[in-house]
């Protein structure tokens, strides 16, 4: 369980109940699937490297076993001043990375929920948590990560795991 804390925090965002209800949703979703994920190819134990031109993250453990999959990048969390850049308007992701971002930014437009439509804001870790975890529940994603690059925690979510050594 250790594993998830490191994972997952306590909600800061709030909404309306069937907002709330979605994000919780989501959220108890991706523990499910990230324990799945940690239980098969231990996740929690492997690095990480993702490759925008080919679309692919590769996770490799230290026992060499990899699992090589498609990937989006949902948004950033910029740990030095706590905001979130969505990833469907950041100057760092390739436009074919983008579509689950966008997904989550249309559910927004659809709800008129504002941390879901404005493209950077004040926030803590935690939600950028919710924000992964119903990125993958509306992109239909295996999974989602977050890998630490510089001062920045980058939010993706991944598809079509294949494992090799």
């Amino acid at each position: 369980m250790k594993f998830f804390g490191r994972l997952f925090g306590k909600s800061a965002t709030g909404g309306a109940p069937d907002y709330r209800k979605f994000v919780e949703q989501s959220m108890e979703e991706l523990r499910i699937k990230t324990g799945a994920h940690d239980a098969t190819w231990r996740l929690g134990e492997a690095d990480w490297s993702v490759d925008q031109d080919t679309g692919k993250i590769v996770f490799t453990r230290p026992d060499g076993i990899t699992a090589t999959c498609s990937v989006q990048i949902v948004g950033t969390y910029n740990t030095e001043d706590g905001t979130w850049l969505w990833g469907w308007d950041h100057p760092s992701v390739q436009p074919p990375l983008q579509e689950h971002a966008r997904r989550v930014r249309a559910f927004g437009e659809e709800r008129g929920i504002e941390a879901l439509t404005t493209r950077k804001l004040k926030c803590a870790e935690s939600d950028a948590w919710e924000f992964a975890a119903m990125a993958c529940r509306l992109g239909d994603a295996q999974g989602a990560y977050r890998g630490p690059s510089g001062p920045a925690l980058v939010f993706m979510t991944f598809s079509d795991v294949q494992l090799s050594k």
